[in-house]
């Protein structure tokens, strides 16, 4: 008698020949299809109700959802999923990594998925352009790399971004103080350009999330993202614009540098850019240059003063300018530093925040606002400290400009 995963199989390669002639069919009409697929095996092998139900569920979720995965998905302790080709697929819970015994039959079912996933989002990843990045609908960010660049097969991340954080929750979380908050809260509101900062997988986008809500509803903004993740729910005058890759005949791509450029002719009041990463961080800080105040951006780094670094080697690579005039860009535009880090426990925290000077003796200083201590060390395998204000605010132009005070 087969099993379940390879009835499973079966049914799903027999409902693919008979899905091939009818296309466009809803939810409704593709379950009645599976019902009826399902009914026909009566006399093949008598199912119990749970086996029904999961192959119901399993089958549907093949064709419309994201086949095993969608089990991972669904659950909220699930932060990150991540396969390595076809029979090894891990996630990261509360986290902590860990490998999870769900597998792909084929890879070619893996590869019908991923298809599935970047054709939502008109993006196209096949051998001739192996990485791609795409989102799902909740908003959760996917990157996938296909063979020959991915050596194991297939490989797909996916960071899920289930709701909306608010600062209140990272409050909660511990990620940093009501203090801190207010502090940004204010600065955001008076218009100053802020940077976020952090390694990988720190809540950089997250952060950014949370510090946007602080932008007045009354505002313009225009965010731009490889994949558009952020979710500004109270601003109604938002445009929000995504890049887009190149077709299989080299055309067509629109890149961050070009989206920033456009969205100075959209009349903006601020523009977020999801990330730099590249020659396009010049662009950026052309444009908080140029009257574009309380401007957003977040980037990967090691710290607030490599962060400064990074930025003016990206400078750099987008025109060929003297290190003193980049440096003068990057002063001049950003006011204030957000660094964000992972701690020995796993915890996302707010270790910095630090307001950008000028430049002296041919480094940008950075002056220290507030800055995460450690206190009585490590207990119950929990880093314990918390984020202090170590400094004052010096330019308080915008502050004043706004009628705010600290």
């Amino acid at each position: 008698m087969k099993s379940l995963e390879v009835l499973c199989a079966s049914l799903r390669e027999q409902l693919s020949e008979t899905l091939c002639t009818l296309p466009d069919l809803s939810d409704d009409a593709l379950f009645a299809v599976i019902d009826d697929t399902l009914a026909g095996l009566s006399a093949e092998r008598l199912l119990s109700v749970a086996e029904r139900l999961s192959l119901r569920s399993s089958l549907f979720n093949s064709f419309r959802r994201l086949d095993i995965l969608q089990e991972l998905l669904d659950r909220n302790d699930v932060t990150e999923i991540m396969v390595n080709g076809k029979d090894r697929i891990f996630i990261e819970r509360r986290g902590k990594i860990e490998r999870c015994d769900l597998r792909f039959s084929s890879e070619e079912q893996l590869e019908d998925l991923i298809q599935r996933i970047v054709s939502r989002v008109n993006r196209s990843v096949n051998v001739s352009t192996p990485i791609a990045d795409a989102r799902l609908p909740d908003g959760s960010r996917v990157h996938v790399v296909l063979p020959p660049i991915s050596l194991g097969g297939p490989a797909v991340t996916i960071r899920k971004f289930p709701e909306p954080i608010t600062m209140e929750r990272l409050i909660g979380y511990g990620t940093l103080t009501a203090e801190a908050a207010a502090f940004l809260k204010k600065t955001v509101a008076a218009g100053y350009n802020i940077f976020i900062s952090g390694g990988t997988n720190s809540g950089k986008t997250t952060f950014l999330n949370a510090l946007s809500a602080f932008i007045p509803a009354s505002e313009r903004v225009i965010t731009i993202e490889d994949s558009a993740e952020l979710q500004l729910l109270h601003i109604e005058n938002l445009v929000r614009l995504e890049t887009r890759n190149r077709t299989a005949e080299g055309e067509g791509q629109v890149r961050i540098s070009d989206l920033i450029r456009a969205s100075l002719r959209m009349n903006p009041d601020r523009i977020i850019v999801g990330e730099v990463r590249g020659a396009e961080a010049l662009d950026m800080l052309q444009a908080m240059n140029t009257g574009h105040d309380g401007s957003l951006s977040t980037g990967h780094a090691n710290s607030a003063a490599d962060m400064l670094t990074r930025l003016e080697t990206m400078a750099l690579g987008g025109a060929n300018l003297p290190l003193e005039a980049v440096q003068r860009q990057i002063s001049g535009a950003l006011d204030l530093i957000v660094h964000l880090g992972r701690l020995r426990d796993r915890s996302r925290r707010v270790l910095s925040v630090s307001e950008v000077g000028g430049v002296s003796h041919g480094e940008i200083q950075v002056h220290e606002l507030f800055a995460f201590r450690e206190e009585g060390g490590q207990s119950n395998n929990k880093c314990n400290g918390r984020l202090i204000r170590v400094g004052s605010l010096k330019n308080r132009a915008k502050l004043e400009a706004a009628g705010l005070k600290l």
